[in-house]
Parts: C-alpha cells; structure tokens; sequence
C-alpha cells in the first residue's frame, strides 16, 4: 500500500512539474522559429484575378501557376541562363495565404506600392544606374554587400529562401532574429525614445510596446543607402505581431515616407515551425561581387579615352 500511494505521489508531482515546465500559452508568449513563406504576392499580379480575395477554385489555380512559373527546375524558353539556381534551394512556400487575398497588400485597395514621387524617382532612377555599372562596392546595394537579408526587414517580406525568423523574449526585450544573413533586432518595450536622427542604422533603430496583445515595433532612422521599393531615410516602419492561436502570428506592417504619394500597408501570416535557424554565411565565397567589379572594370578599359563615363561619380 505504502509503494503503491508513494508511487501516486510520484506520478502527481512529476505532472506537475511537467506543466509548469511548459513554454507559456498566453496571448504575449511569441518565442520560437516561424516560417513566413508563402506564395501571395507583395503586390497583386496583373496575371491573375483582379480583386482582393479568390474563392477556393481561383486560389488552388493562381497557386499551380505562381508553382509553375517559378519552377527553376524547367529548362524552356530563352532565359535557361538566368535560372543559376535549381528548385532545391527554393522555399516559397506552397500555399497562398490563409485569406486567400492576392496579395500582401492591403492598403491601398488596388493591391499595389503607390507610385514614388518625382524626386524620389528621379533619385532611384540614378541610384539603379549606379548599380549597373558601380564604380566601386559602396555603389551596389546593401544587400549585394551582404549587409542587410533581402528579407529580414524591417518590414519583414516573403522571398525566395530563408523565410524563417526567431522570436526572443525577455524582461523588457524582444529580439527578432531572421535566418537571412542572420541579422537580430534588438527592441527594447521599456519606453525609451529613439536615437538621435543623426544615428542612422541599416536596419533603422526599433521601439517596441505592446498595445492589448499586439506587439507594435516602431521603427525609424534608416540610411541613406537602405531602400525597400524606392524608400528613404525618413521612412517609418509600423510592425504588429499578433498571436491568433498556438501555431500562427498575424504580422502586419504600414510604410509611411514622403518618398511614396501614399502610405501603404501589408499583412501576412506566419506558422510555427519546429525547424532550426542556420548561419547564413553571406560572404563565404562571395565571387559575384568581385567578378561584377572586375567585369566594370574591364569595361573601363575597352571604352575610348575621349568617351569617359557618364555616370562616374
């Protein structure tokens, strides 16, 4: 009898130590790795339905043609040369969005960026020209440099691969953490104002507080050199991360900058993940860089001495 109520005891406080040894459920509680795959779209394609959401049918057919369109494994048509990349290393993802909306964007109601003004156009327009043909690295962009992920954000936007982030919570942080060159975040909740504007960061400097169970980050004071669709330096970056139940983070972010005719804003869903968070060793072997510099370079050389470059700086 003794063994048998001993061996209850045992058992009751062994669950009861495994319950309190359990990540928290609450609505705040956002630690772990989530996958932000998916194949909407940022901006609503012009091949595809042309409104905000799809039925069931339209959304299983624009998900096989956006799969078969970015198939890197075909070998068709005249532009086999740009696909450097095979299937393998591509992780779209499979679906749409749970929404089904076409695209990322919610606001403005056509699916689409706003246009840029006229003078950040024009300074775009040079900015690209630049890059084609770079004097140096300092012309090419922050992320042919490796200094910021394609898609780490601020705002946080679906790509090609490493779509994966970690969420870090401690008292008074949360850091966020992507894969894609492995870049984190650090957000301080504790109320503090943000740099001076005279400290600028490729990533821009965060504020997070929480409104209800809504984590919203605040983001400003980005470079010259970091731009997200013509964006620039006075942008603002608004993100919300809402948990919607145990496997799922609504993410939302606004774009306010004068750059733009119009603010924008763009939701998307991500999904738990049991998955790891690898280095992304961004400039191990690197060659594109050089071999893109070296090529200018010969270029140089080739063109006439009386027919000097226009775009030299």
């Amino acid at each position: 009898m003794r063994s048998r109520t001993a061996a209850s005891v045992a058992c009751v406080l062994f669950l009861a130590s495994a319950t309190i040894a359990q990540p928290r459920a609450d609505a705040r509680n956002f630690e772990g790795i989530w996958n932000f795959s998916t194949l909407t779209l940022l901006e609503r394609p012009a091949f595809g339905p042309q409104k905000a959401t799809l039925t069931e049918e339209e959304a299983a057919a624009l998900e096989a043609q956006i799969l078969e369109m970015a198939n890197l494994d075909r070998r068709d048509g005249p532009n086999d040369v740009d696909r450097a990349y095979n299937q393998f290393w591509i992780e779209l993802g499979t679906h749409i969005t749970p929404t089904r909306r076409t695209s990322l964007i919610v606001d403005p109601p056509d699916g689409r960026v706003p246009p840029l003004t006229p003078e950040a156009r024009q300074r775009y327009t040079a900015r690209g020209a630049a890059r084609a043909h770079p004097t140096g690295p300092e012309d090419l962009s922050v992320v042919e440099r490796c200094l910021v992920g394609f898609n780490a954000g601020p705002p946080i936007v679906p790509n090609a691969y490493n779509n994966y982030v970690q969420l870090i919570q401690t008292p008074g942080y949360v850091t966020i953490m992507t894969e894609m060159i492995h870049d984190a975040r650090i957000v301080p909740l504790d109320d503090r104002p943000h740099l001076p504007s005279h400290m600028r960061r490729w990533q821009g400097d965060s504020r997070g507080h929480w409104d209800g169970d809504t984590l919203v980050v605040d983001t400003v004071n980005f470079t010259d050199q970091t731009t997200i669709r013509g964006s620039g330096p006075n942008l603002r970056v608004t993100e919300r991360f809402t948990r919607v139940d145990a496997d799922t983070l609504k993410y939302e972010f606004a774009m306010e900058d004068p750059a733009f005719t119009a603010p924008w804003r763009a939701e998307l869903f991500m999904r738990r993940s049991t998955d790891r968070i690898y280095e992304y060793a961004c400039h191990e072997a690197n060659y594109s860089l050089v071999d893109v510099l070296r090529g200018e370079r010969a270029t140089d050389q080739r063109r006439p001495t009386d027919q000097p470059r226009d775009d030299r700086r």
